[in-house]
């Protein structure tokens, strides 16, 4: 078990990240945030250690999008439906980016990891193989395809 002070640590280092990755695969402010507290109590518990900052935030980045896809396939989430629908939005959006943010939402889980990780977290095809367990040319093919969504999504000859 970890102690609370490499909790914080981590907690302040990878909150941004992980909140963002979860939202983008629950796309709703409340489940991105119970499943926020898993993952971080995942990592408590979690008592191996890691090999460096690249290995834990990698080992985080799975736990998430692992955490998700559950969320996703639960009985609860597949069976209830809320009374309202809350519109609450978080506050790391960015307006002035919110269309492109939209596009990336629609894209499928798969194409929305890799351009999420290629795009905003700077990692490289080599490294997202890794993270998700892939072959190096599946996440390239993955890029291309999602680039190509989002060009016929965001308008096409714009980003070309």
């Amino acid at each position: 078990m970890r102690s609370e002070q490499e909790a914080q640590l981590a907690i302040e280092k990878h909150s941004d990240m992980i909140r963002k990755v979860c939202f983008m695969h629950l796309k709703n402010y409340h489940d991105t945030e119970d499943i926020f507290q898993e993952i971080f109590l995942k990592y408590v518990l979690h008592d191996v250690v890691f090999d460096n900052d690249t290995h834990e935030k990698a080992w985080l980045l799975r736990v998430a999008i692992n955490s998700c896809k559950d969320n996703l396939k639960s009985f609860f989430r597949k069976k209830v439906s809320s009374i309202e629908e809350l519109t609450v939005e978080p506050s790391y959006i960015d307006e002035s980016n919110r269309e492109v943010f939209d596009a990336v939402l629609m894209l499928p889980p798969n194409y929305k990891n890799v351009i999420y990780l290629f795009y905003y977290e700077g990692y490289s095809a080599v490294e997202i193989a890794a993270i998700l367990h892939k072959k190096e040319n599946t996440i390239y093919t993955w890029l291309s395809r999602a680039r190509e969504q989002l060009k016929s999504a965001l308008g096409g000859e714009l980003f070309e």
